[in-house]
């Protein structure tokens, strides 16, 4: 059962049944309030909410307390549909996709809603619609164009509950023990400074490296003050990245090293973002779907997927909770080996640890030399060792070290390469196509031609194994959603990671939750494979004894 709903911004709402194919099966219903609606056909039939984009609708209902099963995202579907057919660039929210529809131009995206412009009882404002189209057969105009490619089905139903997921994550948010993240950050940095001001441990370091620069002026924050002063030193540094500081031998490199290490918590995770992300004990960013081209999630504002290993320490479960964490050990090599069907590749993918394995059995069991001829296979490094390390790898390897190279070609030509699921590459800008077509056969502009379609080769090699593994976390989620248990929450996703806080009783349940939800991942994508997809699930009280 289809249903389309729109919430309109007086906080009332309208649903209408729809058929399969998206027409009408019924007249348009008014709800005053729309989430007791929603929560009745919940109840009785478990339909497909048809809407227009699920990160703001759903926060409304999940506000009032009301959770559905299943949707079908039109901003989501439309943005995969558009980038089969190679138009990545083109408007993907409902006005747009209407405007395709009725064969009108389409207007421009918008965004998101500003954080002080989010959701909040009344619903989202009302949008502004091509040929002043009502909302609501809009979503059914819209629906029926998007069963144009029935072959993305699987992609378009993972990708919709990846964003129920995510809507659901930020409601119910991370566990954040803000006393524990002022003590980390007093350990740091020192006692939280007045504004404007340094904290005391990073105004010492400042005032070493000054002294060690013989007491000129400096400002250690800026990238070319410091340059400057090295400069004085008689000392030319091209940059001030860490890198480069750590082979210079002069006395400001030590507490300049240590300073830019603090500095960066304190700007990134400092008290200004405990103050603007974290409250009632939970930390709740926005996620943001498919936010990267190759599928992976991104997040708007609070870095969310870039959390400090020290700041895990605040991450802790409630009292009588505790965090399951689990992730996909060494995924995007056994994607690799499941997608290219490398029986060779796919018998190292028996061990737990893929890096021994294959040390083992190519690498003499040097673990590290193994890693760095995995990695530059999926994402094209040939410097340094790599490039010996590859041809090891291809030699005993040749099918699955042949998939990314063939993805390879493809780009360096501009053409499109798709995931398992059918998630495409975008095609390189215009100027890359001018300058790739455009140069002969010999001098500078031949050499720029070359690099740049290796370039994008590059890019479409990697594409294949990291949108792949987009696409099984996708149906990872969808259906660890599913299959946990009423009072367990998804807190927190990262590529290959999930975070459950639950009950304690509730903890091994999880636990089989999650390996039932990585077997049937891998059965929606690759069938029968042989590949084992393991999924490393513990239960801990903080999220730093994870690893």
């Amino acid at each position: 059962m289809l249903v389309a709903l729109v919430l309109d911004a007086d906080g009332a709402g309208r649903w209408q049944k729809l058929h399969d194919d998206g027409t009408p099966a019924g007249p348009a219903m008014t709800a005053s309030s729309p989430a007791a609606a929603v929560a009745s056909l919940e109840r009785a039939h478990k339909p497909r909410w048809v809407w227009a984009d699920t990160s703001e609708i759903y926060p409304v209902l999940l506000d009032a307390g009301v959770r559905v099963d299943r949707c079908w995202d039109l901003h989501l579907t439309e943005a995969l549909l558009l980038g089969v057919e190679g138009r990545h660039r083109e408007p993907k929210e409902l006005p747009g996709a209407l405007a395709r529809v009725l064969g009108l131009p389409a207007p421009a995206d918008v965004g998101p809603p500003k954080k002080d412009d989010a959701l909040t009882l009344f619903g989202p404002e009302p949008v502004t619609l091509p040929g002043d189209t009502d909302e609501l057969a809009a979503l059914s105009l819209v629906f029926r164009s998007q069963q144009r490619n029935p072959a993305l089905g699987l992609l378009i139903a993972a990708e919709s509950a990846s964003a129920l997921v995510a809507a659901e994550m930020t409601h119910h948010g991370l566990p954040w023990r803000e006393d524990v993240h002022n003590r980390l950050l007093e350990e740091v940095l020192g006692p939280r400074p007045a504004h404007g001001q340094r904290p005391k441990l990073l105004q010492d370091l400042a005032d070493q490296i000054q002294e060690a620069f013989g007491g000129r002026e400096m400002n250690p924050d800026a990238p070319a003050s410091i340059v400057r002063a090295f400069a004085r030193a008689g000392i030319e540094v091209p940059s001030a990245r860490r890198w480069v500081l750590k082979k210079v031998d002069h006395p400001a490199v030590k507490p300049l090293l240590d300073y830019k290490e603090r500095a960066r918590l304190w700007v990134a995770h400092g008290w200004s973002w405990l103050d603007t992300w974290v409250e009632d004990g939970r930390f709740r960013p926005d996620y943001v779907v498919g936010g990267v081209v190759t599928g992976r999630w991104a997040s708007r504002g609070g870095a969310a997927l870039q959390i400090p290993r020290l700041m895990r320490q605040a991450v802790i479960a409630d009292d009588g909770w505790c965090l399951v964490a689990a992730d996909a050990s060494q995924l995007e090599p056994r994607i690799l080996a499941a997608l290219s069907g490398d029986s060779r590749l796919i018998e190292v993918c028996g061990d737990d640890d893929l890096y021994a394995a294959l040390a083992e059995d190519s690498f003499k069991g040097e673990r590290p030399r193994a890693k760095i001829a995995m990695l530059s296979a999926m994402y094209g490094g040939t410097s340094g060792e790599a490039g010996p390390l590859l041809a090891v790898l291809r030699k005993r390897f040749p099918i699955a070290v042949g998939y990314v190279e063939d993805a390879a070609r493809v780009g360096e030509q501009g053409r499109m390469v798709r995931t398992r699921l059918g998630r495409t590459s975008p095609t390189p800008s215009a100027a890359w196509q001018e300058l790739t077509g455009g140069a002969d056969d010999s001098g500078e502009s031949s050499s720029s031609s070359r690099q740049a379609a290796r370039n994008w080769g590059r890019f479409t090699r990697n594409f294949v194994v990291q949108g792949s593994a987009a696409d099984w976390t996708a149906a990872l989620l969808g259906v660890l959603r599913s299959r946990l248990p009423a009072d367990a929450h998804l807190v927190f996703f990262q590529h290959d990671e999930v975070l459950v806080h639950c009950p304690l009783a509730d903890a091994d349940a999880v636990i089989e939750a999650i390996a039932e939800a990585g077997r049937e991942a891998t059965r929606l994508l690759f069938g029968g494979t042989a590949v084992r997809f393991p999924m490393n699930a513990i239960p801990v009280t903080c999220y730093a004894d994870a690893k």
